[in-house]
Protein backbone atom coordinates (compact mmCIF):
# COMPACT_ATOMS: atom_id res chain seq x y z
CA UNK A 1 0.00 0.00 0.00
CA UNK A 2 1.24 3.59 -1.01
CA UNK A 3 0.44 5.37 2.64
CA UNK A 4 3.47 7.71 2.74
CA UNK A 5 4.47 10.86 1.67
CA UNK A 6 7.69 12.08 1.61
CA UNK A 7 8.91 15.75 2.13
CA UNK A 8 11.87 16.77 1.86
CA UNK A 9 13.45 20.53 3.34
CA UNK A 10 16.67 21.33 1.82
CA UNK A 11 17.74 24.56 4.81
CA UNK A 12 20.32 26.68 5.69
CA UNK A 13 21.76 24.87 8.22
CA UNK A 14 20.30 21.31 7.88
CA UNK A 15 18.96 19.16 5.41
CA UNK A 16 15.76 17.02 6.44
CA UNK A 17 13.67 14.16 4.68
CA UNK A 18 10.30 13.54 7.07
CA UNK A 19 8.08 10.67 6.20
CA UNK A 20 4.37 10.90 7.03
CA UNK A 21 1.38 8.95 6.64
CA UNK A 22 -1.50 10.17 4.25
CA UNK A 23 -3.24 11.56 7.29
CA UNK A 24 -0.55 13.82 8.60
CA UNK A 25 0.92 11.67 11.01
CA UNK A 26 4.97 12.43 11.25
CA UNK A 27 6.45 8.51 11.04
CA UNK A 28 10.33 9.39 11.06
CA UNK A 29 13.27 11.87 9.99
CA UNK A 30 16.24 11.79 8.94
CA UNK A 31 18.73 14.94 8.63
CA UNK A 32 22.30 15.74 7.54
CA UNK A 33 23.74 18.70 8.83
CA UNK A 34 24.22 21.47 5.89
CA UNK A 35 27.82 22.72 5.14
CA UNK A 36 28.42 26.72 3.06
CA UNK A 37 31.44 28.66 2.59
CA UNK A 38 32.26 32.43 3.10
CA UNK A 39 33.77 34.29 -0.20
CA UNK A 40 35.50 37.53 0.87
CA UNK A 41 33.85 39.75 3.35
CA UNK A 42 30.10 39.24 2.09
CA UNK A 43 29.99 36.47 -0.24
CA UNK A 44 28.33 33.00 1.02
CA UNK A 45 28.26 29.85 -1.36
CA UNK A 46 27.37 26.14 -0.80
CA UNK A 47 28.48 23.15 -3.23
CA UNK A 48 25.87 21.70 -5.23
CA UNK A 49 27.06 18.16 -5.80
CA UNK A 50 27.12 18.17 -1.74
CA UNK A 51 23.74 19.33 -1.26
CA UNK A 52 22.79 16.15 -3.45
CA UNK A 53 24.52 14.01 -2.25
CA UNK A 54 23.78 14.85 1.77
CA UNK A 55 19.98 14.99 0.27
CA UNK A 56 20.20 11.39 -0.81
CA UNK A 57 21.98 10.24 2.69
CA UNK A 58 18.81 11.24 4.16
CA UNK A 59 16.83 9.34 2.16
CA UNK A 60 18.59 6.72 2.38
CA UNK A 61 18.56 7.05 6.11
CA UNK A 62 14.84 7.15 6.10
CA UNK A 63 14.39 4.05 3.97
CA UNK A 64 16.38 2.43 6.89
CA UNK A 65 14.12 3.81 9.53
CA UNK A 66 10.61 2.26 8.35
CA UNK A 67 9.83 -1.06 7.05
CA UNK A 68 9.73 -1.35 3.47
CA UNK A 69 9.44 2.34 2.55
CA UNK A 70 9.95 1.68 -0.77
CA UNK A 71 6.88 -0.12 -1.44
CA UNK A 72 4.68 2.36 0.48
CA UNK A 73 6.32 5.78 -0.61
CA UNK A 74 3.07 7.30 -2.29
CA UNK A 75 5.04 10.74 -3.54
CA UNK A 76 8.23 12.66 -2.95
CA UNK A 77 7.84 16.79 -1.99
CA UNK A 78 10.78 19.18 -1.96
CA UNK A 79 10.97 22.53 -0.64
CA UNK A 80 14.66 24.48 0.38
CA UNK A 81 16.05 27.86 1.41
CA UNK A 82 14.74 30.53 -0.88
CA UNK A 83 16.38 33.34 -3.10
CA UNK A 84 20.04 32.50 -4.28
CA UNK A 85 21.69 31.55 -7.58
CA UNK A 86 22.24 27.70 -8.29
CA UNK A 87 23.60 27.07 -12.05
CA UNK A 88 23.71 24.08 -14.49
CA UNK A 89 25.09 23.51 -18.16
CA UNK A 90 23.50 22.05 -21.05
CA UNK A 91 24.58 18.66 -19.45
CA UNK A 92 22.94 19.43 -16.00
CA UNK A 93 26.32 20.24 -14.49
CA UNK A 94 26.80 22.39 -12.27
CA UNK A 95 28.94 25.57 -13.13
CA UNK A 96 30.54 27.01 -10.09
CA UNK A 97 28.94 26.91 -6.61
CA UNK A 98 25.51 28.21 -5.31
CA UNK A 99 25.13 31.52 -4.16
CA UNK A 100 22.80 31.65 -1.48
CA UNK A 101 20.54 33.88 0.57
CA UNK A 102 23.15 35.06 3.03
CA UNK A 103 25.36 36.57 -0.09
CA UNK A 104 25.20 39.99 -0.04
CA UNK A 105 27.83 40.92 -3.06
CA UNK A 106 24.87 42.49 -5.20
CA UNK A 107 23.96 45.40 -1.97
CA UNK A 108 25.76 48.26 -3.98
CA UNK A 109 23.27 47.10 -7.36
CA UNK A 110 20.75 46.64 -5.37
CA UNK A 111 20.88 50.37 -4.32
CA UNK A 112 21.33 51.43 -8.12
CA UNK A 113 18.67 49.80 -9.01
CA UNK A 114 15.94 50.66 -6.44
CA UNK A 115 17.16 54.76 -6.98
CA UNK A 116 15.72 53.92 -10.36
CA UNK A 117 12.41 55.31 -11.03
CA UNK A 118 11.38 52.27 -12.71
CA UNK A 119 11.77 49.96 -9.72
CA UNK A 120 8.16 51.01 -8.77
CA UNK A 121 6.83 49.41 -12.18
CA UNK A 122 8.48 46.07 -10.89
CA UNK A 123 7.57 46.38 -7.03
CA UNK A 124 4.26 46.64 -8.62
CA UNK A 125 4.20 43.64 -10.49
CA UNK A 126 6.38 41.04 -7.96
CA UNK A 127 5.00 42.63 -4.94
CA UNK A 128 8.54 42.25 -3.62
CA UNK A 129 10.92 44.69 -2.89
CA UNK A 130 14.45 44.27 -4.25
CA UNK A 131 17.27 42.34 -2.00
CA UNK A 132 20.82 41.52 -2.47
CA UNK A 133 19.93 38.08 -1.48
CA UNK A 134 17.60 37.46 -5.13
CA UNK A 135 18.68 35.75 -7.86
CA UNK A 136 17.74 38.78 -10.21
CA UNK A 137 20.44 41.21 -8.23
CA UNK A 138 22.70 38.35 -8.07
CA UNK A 139 22.52 37.67 -11.73
CA UNK A 140 22.96 41.32 -12.43
CA UNK A 141 25.87 41.67 -10.30
CA UNK A 142 28.06 38.53 -12.10
CA UNK A 143 27.11 40.48 -15.92
CA UNK A 144 28.09 43.81 -14.64
CA UNK A 145 31.38 42.37 -12.27
CA UNK A 146 32.62 38.70 -13.29
CA UNK A 147 30.49 37.98 -16.87
CA UNK A 148 33.17 35.15 -17.05
CA UNK A 149 30.86 33.31 -13.77
CA UNK A 150 27.96 32.95 -16.30
CA UNK A 151 29.62 31.12 -18.80
CA UNK A 152 28.21 27.60 -20.07
CA UNK A 153 25.15 28.34 -18.05
CA UNK A 154 22.06 26.97 -19.64
CA UNK A 155 19.56 27.45 -16.54
CA UNK A 156 19.85 28.96 -13.45
CA UNK A 157 17.90 27.33 -10.19
CA UNK A 158 17.09 28.30 -6.51
CA UNK A 159 17.93 25.80 -4.05
CA UNK A 160 14.91 23.02 -3.94
CA UNK A 161 15.09 23.50 -8.35
CA UNK A 162 18.42 21.95 -7.71
CA UNK A 163 17.47 19.44 -6.60
CA UNK A 164 13.90 18.44 -8.48
CA UNK A 165 16.05 18.70 -10.89
CA UNK A 166 18.23 15.75 -9.54
CA UNK A 167 15.30 14.33 -8.76
CA UNK A 168 13.29 14.23 -11.93
CA UNK A 169 15.93 15.87 -14.50
CA UNK A 170 13.00 18.58 -15.57
CA UNK A 171 14.74 22.13 -15.36
CA UNK A 172 11.90 23.71 -13.63
CA UNK A 173 10.96 26.44 -10.57
CA UNK A 174 7.81 26.96 -8.68
CA UNK A 175 5.31 29.88 -8.88
CA UNK A 176 6.43 31.49 -5.48
CA UNK A 177 10.21 32.34 -6.58
CA UNK A 178 9.67 32.40 -10.23
CA UNK A 179 7.16 35.48 -9.30
CA UNK A 180 8.82 37.38 -6.78
CA UNK A 181 11.99 37.60 -8.62
CA UNK A 182 10.82 37.78 -12.41
CA UNK A 183 7.10 37.77 -12.79
CA UNK A 184 3.32 38.95 -12.25
CA UNK A 185 1.93 37.77 -8.66
CA UNK A 186 -1.51 38.03 -9.80
CA UNK A 187 -0.54 36.00 -13.38
CA UNK A 188 1.98 33.54 -11.80
CA UNK A 189 4.17 34.36 -14.81
CA UNK A 190 7.19 35.91 -15.81
CA UNK A 191 7.40 39.49 -16.96
CA UNK A 192 9.39 40.78 -19.12
CA UNK A 193 9.80 44.19 -18.13
CA UNK A 194 10.43 43.33 -14.82
CA UNK A 195 13.55 41.17 -16.34
CA UNK A 196 14.03 44.10 -18.91
CA UNK A 197 14.26 46.48 -15.89
CA UNK A 198 16.79 44.12 -14.11
CA UNK A 199 19.17 44.48 -17.14
CA UNK A 200 18.53 40.42 -17.99
CA UNK A 201 16.47 39.97 -21.00
CA UNK A 202 19.97 38.58 -22.81
CA UNK A 203 20.13 36.30 -19.67
CA UNK A 204 16.11 35.25 -19.69
CA UNK A 205 16.68 31.50 -22.04
CA UNK A 206 18.57 30.87 -18.24
CA UNK A 207 15.13 30.75 -16.66
CA UNK A 208 13.45 27.43 -16.16
CA UNK A 209 10.14 26.66 -16.97
CA UNK A 210 7.55 27.76 -13.94
CA UNK A 211 6.03 24.36 -12.71
CA UNK A 212 3.10 24.65 -10.09
CA UNK A 213 3.54 21.31 -8.10
CA UNK A 214 0.08 21.97 -6.92
CA UNK A 215 -1.73 20.68 -9.90
CA UNK A 216 1.35 18.80 -11.63
CA UNK A 217 4.43 16.38 -10.95
CA UNK A 218 7.06 14.88 -12.19
CA UNK A 219 8.12 10.94 -11.93
CA UNK A 220 11.57 9.85 -10.00
CA UNK A 221 14.36 9.08 -12.67
CA UNK A 222 15.48 6.01 -13.14
CA UNK A 223 19.50 7.96 -11.23
CA UNK A 224 18.19 9.19 -8.93
CA UNK A 225 16.22 6.13 -7.96
CA UNK A 226 19.16 4.09 -8.03
CA UNK A 227 20.61 6.47 -5.39
CA UNK A 228 18.31 6.97 -3.21
CA UNK A 229 16.86 3.58 -3.20
CA UNK A 230 13.46 4.48 -3.96
CA UNK A 231 11.37 3.08 -6.84
CA UNK A 232 11.93 4.91 -10.48
CA UNK A 233 8.27 6.28 -11.45
CA UNK A 234 7.37 7.71 -7.48
CA UNK A 235 5.61 10.93 -8.59
CA UNK A 236 8.14 13.67 -7.13
CA UNK A 237 6.29 17.27 -6.50
CA UNK A 238 8.00 20.62 -6.80
CA UNK A 239 7.19 22.64 -2.84
CA UNK A 240 6.59 26.15 -3.05
CA UNK A 241 9.94 27.95 -0.99
CA UNK A 242 10.49 26.89 1.97
CA UNK A 243 8.99 30.27 3.62
CA UNK A 244 5.59 29.30 1.94
CA UNK A 245 5.72 25.76 2.92
CA UNK A 246 6.59 26.37 6.86
CA UNK A 247 3.45 28.77 6.52
CA UNK A 248 1.29 26.37 5.12
CA UNK A 249 2.46 23.88 7.92
CA UNK A 250 2.00 26.19 10.85
CA UNK A 251 -1.22 27.63 10.09
CA UNK A 252 -1.00 30.67 8.15
CA UNK A 253 -3.86 29.37 5.73
CA UNK A 254 -7.31 30.32 8.46
CA UNK A 255 -9.30 32.47 6.26
CA UNK A 256 -11.45 34.75 7.96
CA UNK A 257 -8.98 34.93 11.11
CA UNK A 258 -6.81 37.64 12.51
CA UNK A 259 -4.29 35.08 12.11
CA UNK A 260 -0.15 36.03 11.31
CA UNK A 261 2.45 33.56 11.38
CA UNK A 262 6.28 34.03 12.25
CA UNK A 263 9.43 31.86 11.73
CA UNK A 264 12.52 32.59 13.82
CA UNK A 265 15.46 30.79 12.96
CA UNK A 266 18.39 31.86 11.60
CA UNK A 267 16.00 34.37 9.87
CA UNK A 268 13.19 35.81 10.76
CA UNK A 269 9.97 35.61 8.42
CA UNK A 270 6.54 37.67 9.47
CA UNK A 271 3.71 36.94 7.40
CA UNK A 272 0.17 38.10 6.76
CA UNK A 273 -2.39 35.82 4.46
CA UNK A 274 -4.10 38.10 1.36
CA UNK A 275 -6.99 36.37 -0.11
CA UNK A 276 -6.80 38.06 -3.13
CA UNK A 277 -4.69 39.96 -5.10
CA UNK A 278 -6.47 43.28 -3.86
CA UNK A 279 -5.59 41.86 -0.56
CA UNK A 280 -2.24 42.59 -0.87
CA UNK A 281 -0.65 45.74 0.82
CA UNK A 282 2.38 47.03 -1.27
CA UNK A 283 3.54 49.70 0.64
CA UNK A 284 5.85 52.78 0.04
CA UNK A 285 9.15 52.22 0.08
CA UNK A 286 8.55 49.17 -1.97
CA UNK A 287 10.17 46.40 0.77
CA UNK A 288 8.75 42.79 1.97
CA UNK A 289 7.58 40.17 -0.33
CA UNK A 290 4.34 38.56 -1.59
CA UNK A 291 4.30 35.22 -2.60
CA UNK A 292 1.71 32.94 -4.34
CA UNK A 293 0.37 30.23 -2.27
CA UNK A 294 -0.67 26.83 -3.15
CA UNK A 295 -4.00 28.34 -3.35
CA UNK A 296 -5.62 29.91 -6.08
CA UNK A 297 -5.74 33.47 -5.74
CA UNK A 298 -4.08 33.15 -2.02
CA UNK A 299 -0.67 34.68 -0.92
CA UNK A 300 1.70 35.21 1.92
CA UNK A 301 2.93 38.82 1.97
CA UNK A 302 5.96 38.91 4.39
CA UNK A 303 8.91 40.99 5.86
CA UNK A 304 11.58 39.33 6.06
CA UNK A 305 14.29 39.74 8.86
CA UNK A 306 18.23 38.75 7.54
CA UNK A 307 18.97 37.81 10.87
CA UNK A 308 16.40 36.06 13.79
CA UNK A 309 18.34 33.91 16.08
CA UNK A 310 21.97 34.53 14.84
CA UNK A 311 21.53 37.48 17.08
CA UNK A 312 21.21 35.10 19.76
CA UNK A 313 23.71 33.18 18.54
CA UNK A 314 26.02 36.13 18.80
CA UNK A 315 25.21 37.23 22.56
CA UNK A 316 25.66 33.94 23.70
CA UNK A 317 29.16 33.43 21.88
CA UNK A 318 30.20 36.56 23.96
CA UNK A 319 29.58 35.09 26.99
CA UNK A 320 31.18 31.81 26.09
CA UNK A 321 34.29 33.14 24.26
CA UNK A 322 34.70 35.01 27.66
CA UNK A 323 34.38 32.15 29.43
CA UNK A 324 36.49 30.10 27.38
CA UNK A 325 39.10 32.64 28.11
CA UNK A 326 39.26 32.06 31.91
CA UNK A 327 39.66 28.59 31.41
CA UNK A 328 36.11 27.26 31.43
CA UNK A 329 34.25 25.32 28.57
CA UNK A 330 30.78 25.38 27.92
CA UNK A 331 28.50 24.27 24.94
CA UNK A 332 25.84 26.16 23.49
CA UNK A 333 23.12 24.35 25.08
CA UNK A 334 24.74 24.87 28.66
CA UNK A 335 24.74 28.77 27.82
CA UNK A 336 21.20 28.43 26.12
CA UNK A 337 19.89 27.10 29.90
CA UNK A 338 21.58 30.49 31.48
CA UNK A 339 19.43 32.71 29.07
CA UNK A 340 16.35 32.65 31.86
CA UNK A 341 18.52 33.79 34.60
CA UNK A 342 20.38 36.57 32.83
CA UNK A 343 16.56 37.59 31.89
CA UNK A 344 15.36 37.54 35.03
CA UNK A 345 17.99 39.58 36.26
CA UNK A 346 17.96 41.94 33.34
CA UNK A 347 16.66 45.35 35.14
CA UNK A 348 13.25 46.92 32.81
CA UNK A 349 15.51 49.91 31.33
CA UNK A 350 15.48 51.57 27.75
CA UNK A 351 18.40 49.42 26.64
CA UNK A 352 17.74 48.68 22.67
CA UNK A 353 19.16 46.65 20.56
CA UNK A 354 19.39 46.84 16.80
CA UNK A 355 19.35 43.47 15.24
CA UNK A 356 21.14 43.38 12.04
CA UNK A 357 23.78 40.96 12.97
CA UNK A 358 24.32 39.52 9.79
CA UNK A 359 26.86 40.28 7.25
CA UNK A 360 24.40 40.70 4.62
CA UNK A 361 22.76 43.87 5.85
CA UNK A 362 18.46 44.00 6.30
CA UNK A 363 15.98 43.70 3.38
CA UNK A 364 12.43 43.97 6.12
CA UNK A 365 11.02 46.06 6.63
CA UNK A 366 13.50 48.14 4.99
CA UNK A 367 16.85 47.29 2.41
CA UNK A 368 19.97 48.31 3.65
CA UNK A 369 22.76 45.55 3.62
CA UNK A 370 25.35 48.25 5.30
CA UNK A 371 22.70 47.39 7.91
CA UNK A 372 24.57 46.77 11.16
CA UNK A 373 23.65 45.31 14.83
CA UNK A 374 24.25 47.91 17.58
CA UNK A 375 23.14 48.78 21.39
CA UNK A 376 21.43 51.93 22.00
CA UNK A 377 21.35 53.39 25.29
CA UNK A 378 24.24 51.38 27.02
CA UNK A 379 25.42 52.79 30.62
CA UNK A 380 27.58 51.81 33.56
CA UNK A 381 24.58 50.41 35.28
CA UNK A 382 23.97 47.93 32.11
CA UNK A 383 25.23 44.18 32.70
CA UNK A 384 25.42 41.23 30.33
CA UNK A 385 21.97 40.27 31.37
CA UNK A 386 20.42 43.49 30.23
CA UNK A 387 22.45 43.04 27.10
CA UNK A 388 20.69 39.64 26.77
CA UNK A 389 17.38 41.20 27.24
CA UNK A 390 17.82 44.08 24.91
CA UNK A 391 18.85 41.25 22.21
CA UNK A 392 15.56 39.39 22.66
CA UNK A 393 13.82 42.66 22.67
CA UNK A 394 15.46 43.66 20.02
CA UNK A 395 14.34 40.70 17.88
CA UNK A 396 10.65 41.20 19.25
CA UNK A 397 10.63 44.73 18.30
CA UNK A 398 11.92 43.57 14.28
CA UNK A 399 9.34 41.48 14.29
CA UNK A 400 6.51 44.71 15.28
CA UNK A 401 8.25 47.12 12.37
CA UNK A 402 8.04 44.04 9.79
CA UNK A 403 4.06 43.55 10.70
CA UNK A 404 3.90 47.23 11.33
CA UNK A 405 4.43 47.48 8.02
CA UNK A 406 1.92 45.27 6.39
CA UNK A 407 -0.91 47.13 8.10
CA UNK A 408 -2.23 46.26 11.53
CA UNK A 409 -0.71 44.12 13.53
CA UNK A 410 -2.63 40.46 13.96
CA UNK A 411 -4.55 39.58 17.19
CA UNK A 412 -3.01 36.10 17.22
CA UNK A 413 0.57 34.77 15.96
CA UNK A 414 1.14 31.33 14.72
CA UNK A 415 4.69 30.68 15.86
CA UNK A 416 7.77 28.35 14.31
CA UNK A 417 11.39 27.81 14.36
CA UNK A 418 13.87 26.68 16.75
CA UNK A 419 13.22 29.87 18.99
CA UNK A 420 9.16 28.93 19.52
CA UNK A 421 10.39 26.40 21.71
CA UNK A 422 11.86 29.50 24.43
CA UNK A 423 9.08 30.34 26.50
CA UNK A 424 10.61 33.41 27.47
CA UNK A 425 10.89 34.64 23.70
CA UNK A 426 7.19 33.94 23.24
CA UNK A 427 6.23 35.95 25.89
CA UNK A 428 8.48 38.90 24.55
CA UNK A 429 7.06 38.19 21.23
CA UNK A 430 3.70 38.81 22.16
CA UNK A 431 4.21 41.73 24.45
CA UNK A 432 5.70 43.55 21.65
CA UNK A 433 3.01 42.40 19.17
CA UNK A 434 -0.13 42.71 21.59
CA UNK A 435 -1.18 39.51 20.18
CA UNK A 436 -1.93 35.78 21.96
CA UNK A 437 0.98 33.15 20.50
CA UNK A 438 0.20 29.81 19.23
CA UNK A 439 2.93 27.10 18.72
CA UNK A 440 2.61 23.61 16.87
CA UNK A 441 3.17 20.29 18.45
CA UNK A 442 4.69 19.59 14.76
CA UNK A 443 8.33 20.79 14.42
CA UNK A 444 8.35 19.91 11.01
CA UNK A 445 6.45 22.35 9.59
CA UNK A 446 8.48 22.90 5.57
CA UNK A 447 8.38 19.38 5.33
CA UNK A 448 5.14 18.79 6.23
CA UNK A 449 4.05 21.68 3.91
CA UNK A 450 5.57 20.33 0.84
CA UNK A 451 4.27 16.62 1.76
CA UNK A 452 0.44 18.68 2.20
CA UNK A 453 0.95 20.04 -1.59
CA UNK A 454 1.66 16.67 -2.67
CA UNK A 455 -1.09 15.25 -0.88
CA UNK A 456 -3.66 18.01 -2.74
CA UNK A 457 -1.83 17.50 -6.14
CA UNK A 458 -2.17 13.93 -6.07
CA UNK A 459 -5.86 13.84 -5.33
CA UNK A 460 -5.63 12.06 -1.54
CA UNK A 461 -7.44 15.80 -0.35
CA UNK A 462 -9.91 17.56 -1.94
CA UNK A 463 -8.69 20.70 -1.18
CA UNK A 464 -6.48 22.64 0.58
CA UNK A 465 -8.73 23.88 3.12
CA UNK A 466 -9.50 19.89 3.60
CA UNK A 467 -5.73 19.16 4.17
CA UNK A 468 -5.25 21.77 7.25
CA UNK A 469 -8.14 20.67 8.70
CA UNK A 470 -6.26 16.58 9.35
CA UNK A 471 -2.47 17.80 9.08
CA UNK A 472 -2.37 21.07 10.88
CA UNK A 473 -5.68 22.02 13.42
CA UNK A 474 -5.07 19.06 15.33
CA UNK A 475 -1.48 19.97 15.69
CA UNK A 476 -2.30 23.37 17.21
CA UNK A 477 -1.47 24.02 21.17
CA UNK A 478 -3.43 26.42 23.15
CA UNK A 479 -3.32 30.21 22.56
CA UNK A 480 -0.85 32.30 25.26
CA UNK A 481 -2.08 35.18 25.77
CA UNK A 482 -0.08 38.43 25.62
CA UNK A 483 1.23 40.14 29.01
CA UNK A 484 -0.92 42.91 29.13
CA UNK A 485 1.94 45.34 31.56
CA UNK A 486 4.55 44.27 28.80
CA UNK A 487 2.54 45.20 26.11
CA UNK A 488 2.46 48.70 27.45
CA UNK A 489 6.30 48.43 27.95
CA UNK A 490 6.70 47.96 24.36
CA UNK A 491 4.05 50.29 23.34
CA UNK A 492 6.55 53.22 24.49
CA UNK A 493 9.48 51.45 23.31
CA UNK A 494 8.78 50.70 19.89
CA UNK A 495 8.93 54.18 18.46
CA UNK A 496 12.68 55.06 19.74
CA UNK A 497 13.57 52.00 18.45
CA UNK A 498 12.11 52.84 14.58
CA UNK A 499 13.90 56.20 15.36
CA UNK A 500 17.07 54.58 16.12
CA UNK A 501 17.12 52.57 13.11
CA UNK A 502 16.51 55.60 11.06
CA UNK A 503 19.13 57.66 12.49
CA UNK A 504 21.61 55.36 12.35
CA UNK A 505 21.62 54.41 8.47
CA UNK A 506 24.03 57.34 7.76
CA UNK A 507 26.57 55.46 9.83
CA UNK A 508 26.08 52.31 8.75
CA UNK A 509 27.05 53.47 5.10
CA UNK A 510 29.82 55.36 6.53
CA UNK A 511 30.98 52.58 7.88
CA UNK A 512 30.60 50.66 4.75
CA UNK A 513 32.62 52.71 2.92
CA UNK A 514 34.79 52.45 4.77
CA UNK A 515 35.39 48.95 4.92
CA UNK A 516 35.44 48.61 1.25
CA UNK A 517 38.55 51.18 0.83
CA UNK A 518 40.50 48.00 2.13
CA UNK A 519 41.37 44.90 0.54
CA UNK A 520 38.68 44.10 -2.46
CA UNK A 521 36.78 40.71 -1.62
CA UNK A 522 37.50 37.58 -3.48
CA UNK A 523 35.34 36.40 -6.75
CA UNK A 524 34.09 33.08 -7.15
CA UNK A 525 35.96 30.83 -9.62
Amino acid sequence: MRDILIGIDAGTSVIKSVAFDLGGRQLAMAAVPNAYEAVGRTGSVQDLDRTWADTVTTLTELSARIDNLPGRVAAIAVTGQGDGTWMIDKAGDPIGKGWLWLDARAGDTVERLRSDSGDVERFASTGSGLAACQQGAQLRWMSDNAPEMLSGVATTFHCKDWLYFKLTQMRATDPSEANFTFGNFRTRSYNDDVIRFLGLQELKHFLPEIVDGATSHHLLSTDAAAASGLPTGTPVVLGYVDVVCTALGAGLYDPGTDTGCSIIGSTGMHMRLATSADDVRLNRDLTGYTMCMPIADTYAQMQSNMAATLNIDWILSVAGGLLKGMGVEKTKAELLSHVDGWLAEAKDSSLMFQPYISEAGERGPFVDASARASFVGLSITHGFGDMVKAVFDGLAMAARDCYAEMGPLPGRIRLTGGAARSASLRRILGGALGASVQTSEREEAGAAGAAMIAAVSLGIYPSMADCVRDWVSPHQRAAEPADEALARRYDGLFPSYQQSRIALRPVWHALSQGAAAGPQQERLK
